[in-house]
């Protein structure tokens, strides 16, 4: 039987980010999907548009919001399931340690890589190349920053319903594909569909595209600007809060 742990403990929490970092220390190649194949994909897709720069300052911005989220989703949930599938999870929660702190912990931890992993993705854009950007950069690195804790929401979450890594892998197209078909970047959301338009306004990755396109339109902080981050944010805090409560010791 394990052991009711109190309210949120920031001992426990700050224990169990710790623990996750030392983790990802001694695992390179997924410490070099968190940090740099965001950074080699905005490079590539800036040469892919070589001939018209224009067209990379249209969607580049959409691209520092989309990449740290989907990448941030993909690590999270697999590690997740994999404490689960080791037994890891259940001999933790056999600890004074309540899901809210497991929760927290890993949220925690991957944000503190999201920051990393953000600024170099926001950097490379920006500062090498070459996106034109008419407000603040620092306003798209709070953007990205949020897509990316997001990501790591929604991969906490849908890791209590895979059976396996495959499955974790598998949740993709039904999380993620639907967001970045109608999040904006391909064709306008008002131009859409009307029903696909009304579906587009309830998903998270609406609103970061949304977000990154007022900073690079705006040179002042909006009202717009304003309400998605907040969507966001609160996407965010929602699905970690879901993510807690669904979450299982081990799989069945």
């Amino acid at each position: 039987m394990s052991t009711d742990a109190p309210a949120l403990s920031p001992a426990r929490v700050l224990a169990t980010a710790g623990r996750v970092l030392r983790q990802l220390r001694h695992d390179p190649r997924t410490v070099a999907l968190l940090l740099i194949v965001p950074v080699l994909m905005i490079t590539l897709l800036r040469y892919v548009f070589d001939s018209g720069p224009g067209t990379f300052d249209a969607i580049g911005a959409s691209l520092l919001g989309i990449f740290p989220l989907i990448t941030m989703f993909l690590v999270t949930s697999i590690a997740t399931l994999r404490e689960r599938t080791t037994g890891t999870l259940e001999r933790l929660l056999a600890l004074p340690l309540g899901k809210g702190d497991l929760i927290a912990g890993y949220a925690l931890a991957f944000g503190a890589v999201a920051v990393a992993q953000s600024l170099l993705a926001t950097a490379m854009s920006v500062w090498v190349l070459g996106l034109d950007v008419v407000g603040s950069p620092w306003l798209l690195l709070l953007v990205a920053l949020l897509d990316a804790l997001l990501g790591t929401a929604l991969g906490l979450f849908v890791s209590a319903f895979a059976a396996s890594e495959f499955q974790a892998v598998q949740f993709m197209p039904a999380v993620i594909f639907p967001q970045l078909l109608l999040c904006g970047l391909f064709t306008p959301r008002d131009r859409m569909h009307p029903v696909l338009e009304t579906v587009s306004d309830v998903l998270p990755m609406s609103y970061a595209v949304d977000g990154m396109n007022q900073v690079l339109a705006h040179t002042d902080v909006t009202a717009d600007f304003c309400r998605d981050i907040l969507v966001v944010a609160g996407c965010a805090l929602l699905v970690l809060c879901l993510g807690a409560a669904t979450l299982r010791r081990r799989t069945t």
